[in-house]
């Protein structure tokens, strides 16, 4: 062999050898075979106050099937807790970590025996319908749910497409076989107001609910479609029989006999719209068109696994398990609110046809705009640009944008105007495709209203706090809404816009009190309101919005420095920021409301205010006091067991708090491509943007000890900041942070190294 026909054979084997390697790389990354939906456990936050759903669905799905208990207070807020042991059914809209409840929406029970036409209750379930159970025959999964009817001896299991719910039920008997279908009741706040039902063949019933609650006039249609035909369908309102084959009237009911189901088995499936019954049909028709029960929770967890392949890490068991249940829990919400043929419904509940964007709705913004949104941004870019034109359909339908959207409705629940963060986070960050001219006048006139406050904030004065309650939290919340305004009109060359919006961002300086060093409440004649107490957390009586003066002082997120210069120094800043996480004085005789949860000293972890002050030490140039908190948070508040969130879910920014923490860094800022490094509790982590483009994180020497970040490196070259941008993520790339047992006296100190 010469030696160049030995070089030529070199050469090939050098790139099989490469290719294989890229391969391989490849199958770690992109095509990795692990099933993460095995990490996900859907009872974490089931307990408690998390108020999450658990049940069956799929990723950002319409429907949500699962089963409710008897309510017994705020906690069963979904609909379910795990410290019940009773089912009365299993609906196909629930709200998941909410602090209202709502929906509940067509509820289904499979009865064996005497079929009861009201409800059983927590001490009595032989008089009424329902059923105890036993969590030991329960099982839940990412797009399943089964559970055993101690009462009727009922095996129940659920899965669901976006659109349809689909139930598989398992009599003891093949001739004492009944379903009850409830249009009365949903949930907490909602009650009907009218309900529709309709036999449309022996094996097909239609209808439609009409209710007022949180969404003050909801609309539902459905149509179920059984394996078996049905024998008998008997209809009530409320108890009372109603003749005929269909019938509306408030609290329709149906009971559905079956005399003879093969293999003891009936299975279910329930279509639902916003505009019609012919459309829910449709929506089976496209969705779930065969009876394979099996194939369809198949396909439901493949969703969920491609969804959570986005990101993958490496960890202990623990945080294995937490992790993929956060990155679960992101994705129930904002919910589909659109047929396979894209009608739906709008909040002036006109019916608009054939839309040409995925439209959305269930948005918790005072909640979300935090965290869960800038995810989003890295996790769900195909998603954006159709959550903006859902606002933007919105703000063409009811003339501002949305508040907090709920089933084509505007409950006007919470503070601020966040869809403006969203949108400006989604615009600055190069989410275009919409009309951005349109967005700029819905964000510009949205901050243009005159309710709640917003006509002092328009004349740049302070809102009077004997003018309205709440005053300082409307005003922290309005000012970071008016930096986004300003940042979006400062990218469109709108200088006046610009000017005028950022003097509007820095109003917050009006409401801090240089003696106490709070943010306080200011009366019309320009006296602090008193007395004054910053533990006092007055639900809905007071300044602040569930929270007290020590949490809101530090709702400035969006000028951190600037808040910094209100405290004179830089250790007067850090003095008092470590005390928040040290005082743990309460306001005798007063009940701390139970939104105020997760508390190290006055820091509330359970609420959604105080998700960044940890990062703010970063700012002041002690990065480590942030890794050693993230740390205590993580080992306090995020478990496996069903207790494992200390506050509500909120639609998923309790655990859009976790994803990010858990990788090392946070947004604090909520639109402007900033993310604070902390301490990451995942040995690696890489993130898929989209196709081809990963950034992957390495925690080198990380452990339990060793939660300080050293010094870093990015693409193989030093990196000194304490923070990393958005175009790092998206562009890919690789950061490795060196960990340590004890804080670094160099990494993010100097202030050219701080967060911008």
């Amino acid at each position: 062999m010469n030696k160049r026909y030995q070089y030529i054979v070199f050469s090939i084997m050098m790139l099989i050898n490469l290719s294989a390697f890229a391969q391989e790389i490849k199958n770690k990354t992109t095509n990795d075979p692990t099933d993460y939906t095995g990490y996900v456990n859907p009872l974490i936050g089931s307990a408690g106050h998390g108020h999450v759903f658990v049940g069956a669905n799929v990723p950002f799905g319409a429907v949500q099937l699962g089963p409710v208990n008897v309510f017994e207070g705020w906690d069963w807020c979904s609909g379910y807790n795990y410290a019940s042991n009773t089912i009365l059914g299993f609906t196909h809209t629930h709200l998941s970590g909410t602090g209202i409840g709502d929906l509940n929406d067509i509820l289904l029970l499979p009865v064996s025996g005497k079929v009861a036409l009201t409800k059983g209750t927590k001490e009595d379930m032989v008089n009424g319908y329902g059923s105890y159970f036993s969590h030991k025959n329960e099982v839940s999964k990412p797009g399943y749910y089964s559970v055993l009817l101690d009462k009727y001896k009922i095996k129940a299991e659920l899965t669901a497409s976006e659109r349809v719910g689909f139930h598989k039920y398992t009599f003891d008997s093949a001739t004492d076989s009944h379903v009850l279908l409830d249009l009365a009741d949903g949930i907490g706040w909602d009650k009907p107001v009218k309900t529709f039902i309709k036999k449309i063949n022996e094996t097909t019933l239609a209808g439609y609910r009409y209710s007022k609650g949180w969404a003050n006039d909801q609309r539902i249609y459905f149509t179920i479609e059984f394996s078996d035909p049905m024998s008998a369908v008997t209809l009530y309102d409320s108890i009372s029989p109603v003749k005929g084959n269909e019938g509306e009237g408030l609290k329709m009911k149906a009971i559905l006999d079956f005399n003879t189901l093969k293999n003891k088995q009936v299975l279910v499936k329930v279509g639902i719209s916003p505009v019609s019954y012919e459309n829910a049909a449709a929506n089976i028709k496209a969705e779930i068109p065969n009876w394979d029960f099996d194939k369809v929770v198949k396909e439901a967890n493949n969703k969920w696994n491609k969804e959570l392949h986005k990101i993958q890490i490496k960890a202990d068991d623990k945080t294995m398990k937490v992790f993929y249940t956060a990155l679960y829990h992101t994705m129930f919400a904002p919910s589909i609110f659109n047929d396979v043929n894209g009608d739906y419904r709008g909040t002036d509940k006109k019916v608009y046809e054939k839309a040409n964007f995925t439209n959305y709705t269930t948005f918790s913004l005072w909640d979300t705009y935090r965290a869960l949104h800038p995810l989003y941004t890295i996790t769900q870019p195909d998603k954006i640009n159709d959550i903006v034109k859902s606002f933007l359909a919105i703000y063409k339908q009811q003339g501002r944008l949305p508040v907090w959207h709920l089933m084509g409705n505007e409950t006007n629940t919470m503070n601020g105007n966040h869809s403006i963060a969203v949108i400006a986070d989604a615009y600055l960050k190069g989410y275009r495709d919409y009309d951005t001219a349109l967005a700029y006048e819905a964000i510009r006139k949205t901050a243009m209203q005159t309710r709640d406050g917003m006509d002092y904030v328009q004349k740049l004065e302070y809102i009077p706090a004997d003018k309205m309650l709440e005053s300082v939290g409307n005003a922290l919340e309005y000012a970071i809404d008016d930096y986004c305004v300003a940042q979006m009109a400062k990218a469109l060359n709108k200088t006046e816009d610009y000017v005028y919006f950022t003097k509007r961002a820095n109003l917050y300086r009006l409401y801090f009190d240089k003696e106490t060093t709070f943010m306080r409440g200011k009366l019309t004649d320009g006296n602090w309101r008193t007395p004054f107490n910053p533990l006092s957390s007055a639900h809905r009586k007071d300044d602040y919005v569930e929270g007290n003066a020590w949490q809101y002082t530090w709702l400035v997120p969006q000028d951190p420095y600037g808040l910094i210069d209100l405290f004179g120094s830089e250790k007067q800043f850090l003095d008092k920021l470590d005390s928040l996480f040290l005082i743990t004085d309460k306001v005798e005789g007063e009940e701390i409301s139970p939104d105020i949860s997760g508390l190290i000293g006055q820091y509330a972890q359970g609420n959604e205010p105080n998700h960044h002050i940890p990062y703010l030490y970063a700012y002041a140039g002690q990065p480590w006091k942030t890794a050693k908190l993230i740390r205590e948070i993580d080992d306090k508040f995020y478990s496996t067991k069903p207790d494992g969130l200390c506050g509500n879910e909120d639609l998923g920014q309790m655990s859009a708090w976790y994803v990010f923490s858990a990788m090392g860094f946070y947004s604090v800022n909520p639109a402007n491509g900033i993310y604070v490094l902390g301490s990451p509790l995942v040995n690696n982590a890489v993130i898929h943007h989209k196709e081809g483009v990963s950034f992957t994180l390495n925690a080198v020497n990380n452990s339990n000890i060793n939660m300080y970040i050293q010094k870093a490196e990015y693409n193989g070259k030093p990196y000194t900041k304490s923070y990393i941008t958005h175009d790092m993520i998206v562009k890919g790339g690789e950061l490795k942070l060196y960990m340590g047992n004890k804080p670094s006296p160099t990494f993010g100190v100097n202030k050219e190294d701080r967060p911008m």
